[in-house]
């Protein structure tokens, strides 16, 4: 029978082990897994349907997981952006949930010297990426579609491979408050970063969700920093921005929902660079069947991700945008045997592969938006994980 039992602190201590296969941490619940039993890489298409060929499947793969002695077995990985591609799922040999303040405080020191960086290259520079933005408002002045979300990336190259587990620990040393994911990727290298934003949390019947949507950068002074914040939460633009996300977010849980609650104004959160509008919405599940992973699967994406309508957004991301976002943007967490799990925005966030790096940042865009403005705003999403290189 596989041990499912609570990790120990000194397991917890073992820095370089707990890497080796996936680690999510929360506030709620963290798990880290090793071993894989089966892998589910087809794509979510139908992931929220009850009874579509995925939910089928993934209560299927439980079952033989159950079979083989697994208790609990848990679906871990992530979820791309665009859920007719290929997912990165997998139920693994076992699995163990730990408080994340045990972690945090045993978090060894870490001696590994930073990543000597050759090359950093923005995808798009610059020009191209503001000329998007600005071809993007031009649209949306059109009338279709209200909102769309604009990304960039910045690929880095170093000197030697980048040891992905002490850059997570530094991702984990300086943003303590975030959900942090490393999840091994099966082409190789590594999915890690430090998301600030919760798409679904489901324990029982009870569900909650914590979108984000509108931004402004931190200031090192108290008084301008405060400002800052205040002069967000009255932005009517990124309340419009906002509110576009509610909304559609309400729209789509209210028919699967006993109980929802969406406040109609939104509140500020902080990350160590950002301000964020954010709206906390609970909930409970009306069908007992419905999991965290069929619940992620009916929201993403959300506006907050690709835009709104849906489908316009989408179209105009495709447009524009000149790379595929893949796993970027997608929703990366863990689901039950019961229902239980948690997801979250795959956002400020990277890929390792040997010296090669990959960031992701993105930005929503409305019709007030201004093309500096938001290249600057992806830039300051970017430094989350530029700080842990040392590069911010």
């Amino acid at each position: 029978m596989v041990d499912t039992s609570t990790f120990e602190n000194a397991w917890l201590q073992d820095y370089s082990t707990l890497c080796r296969g996936f680690v999510f941490t929360s506030p709620w619940q963290s798990i880290a897994t090793q071993g894989c039993f089966t892998t589910l890489t087809n794509p979510v298409t139908d992931g929220a349907l009850l009874q579509g060929n995925f939910q089928q499947q993934l209560r299927q793969h439980f079952a033989a997981a159950k079979q083989q002695g697994i208790e609990n077995p848990v679906v871990v990985g992530a979820i791309p952006f665009d859920v007719n591609e290929p997912a990165a799922l997998f139920i693994p040999e076992s699995s163990r949930k730990f408080n994340r303040a045990d972690l945090l405080a045993g978090l060894p020191v870490n001696h590994a010297p930073l990543p000597e960086v050759t090359r950093r290259t923005a995808v798009p520079e610059h020009d191209r990426f503001t000329g998007m933005v600005a071809d993007a408002v031009a649209t949306i002045k059109r009338g279709e579609p209200e909102k769309v979300v604009l990304s960039r990336l910045m690929d880095i190259v170093t000197q030697n491979p980048v040891d992905s587990a002490a850059l997570m620990q530094r991702v984990l040393a300086q943003n303590p408050n975030s959900y942090h994911f490393h999840l091994p990727l099966p082409q190789g290298g590594v999915l890690l970063g430090a998301s600030p934003e919760l798409m679904i949390r489901k324990q029982g019947a009870a569900f909650s969700s914590c979108p984000l949507a509108g931004s402004a950068r931190r200031e090192k002074d108290e008084a301008s920093d405060r400002a800052s914040g205040e002069t967000l939460m009255n932005s009517g633009k990124d309340r419009h921005e906002h509110k576009l996300v509610t909304d559609a977010m309400r729209d789509v849980l209210q028919p699967r929902s006993s109980q929802l609650s969406v406040p109609y104004t939104p509140e500020l959160i902080t990350t160590a660079t950002l301000w964020h509008l954010a709206t906390q919405i609970d909930g409970t599940a009306k069908d007992p069947q419905d999991n965290a992973l069929s619940l992620a699967c009916l929201l993403h994406p959300t506006p907050a991700l690709s835009g709104f309508p849906h489908q316009q957004a989408m179209q105009l991301i495709q447009q524009l945008e000149p790379f595929e976002r893949q796993l970027f943007g997608g929703i990366v967490g863990w689901c039950d045997a019961e229902g239980n799990g948690e997801w979250v925005v795959t956002i400020r966030c990277g890929t390792v592969h040997g010296n090669r790096v990959r960031l992701f940042a993105g930005a929503g865009i409305v019709a007030d938006s201004q093309p500096e403005s938001e290249w600057r705003e992806t830039g300051v999403k970017l430094d989350t994980m530029l700080r842990a290189f040392g590069l911010q």
